[in-house]
């Protein structure tokens, strides 16, 4: 580590902490040249892998839009702000995992539909209806039979009228 004062790499550790959660390792240093005294941080730097879209293109992974793109296949949906969250930490964390440089779009469109499947059917259709560009009804209709369960008395994965307000857009 250089000394961001007089530019010498010999400097010298002479306390090191961790963050509450682990996180972030802060340690006090000083030079051996010039004795000034500073302080470094280390935080894991992980990187998500580039896209390859469907043209070819590469593109960097956009959290953001991973984001939007579930919020709108979940507009209107009994869905919390939580557990969109915690779909785009599993997804981020599957694109993680695979310990890839480069992932086609279409593991990204697997990954998403998979997740909201769980979630929530009908917002499950709305993307596999955009994702997969449907060239005819029956392909519409085949998806939705895919989903099709018959509603059981007292299920408790179906929605609660009453905790509606909590849903994602508290519509």
């Amino acid at each position: 580590m250089k000394c961001p004062f007089c530019g010498d790499p010999n400097t010298q550790v002479t306390d090191t902490r961790e963050n509450e959660d682990g996180e972030v390792v802060r340690r006090r240093r000083r030079c051996a040249h010039c004795d000034k005294r500073f302080t470094t941080y280390e935080r894991i730097d992980l990187k998500m892998p580039h896209i390859i879209k469907r043209n070819g293109m590469r593109t960097e992974f956009d959290h953001d839009k991973l984001t939007s793109s579930l919020k709108l296949a979940l507009r209107k949906r009994p869905v919390t702000l939580e557990a969109l969250e915690s779909s785009v930490d599993r997804i981020e964390a599957r694109l993680l995992s695979l310990g890839e440089t480069e992932v086609p779009s279409e593991k990204i469109g697997e990954l998403v539909m998979k997740e909201l499947k769980k979630l929530d059917k009908v917002a499950y259709i709305r993307f596999a209806s955009v994702y997969r560009n449907f060239a005819d009804v029956d392909e519409f209709s085949e998806v939705i039979r895919e989903v099709q369960t018959r509603p059981k008395r007292g299920r408790k994965d179906s929605p609660d009228p009453a905790g509606a307000e909590n849903d994602l857009f508290g519509n």
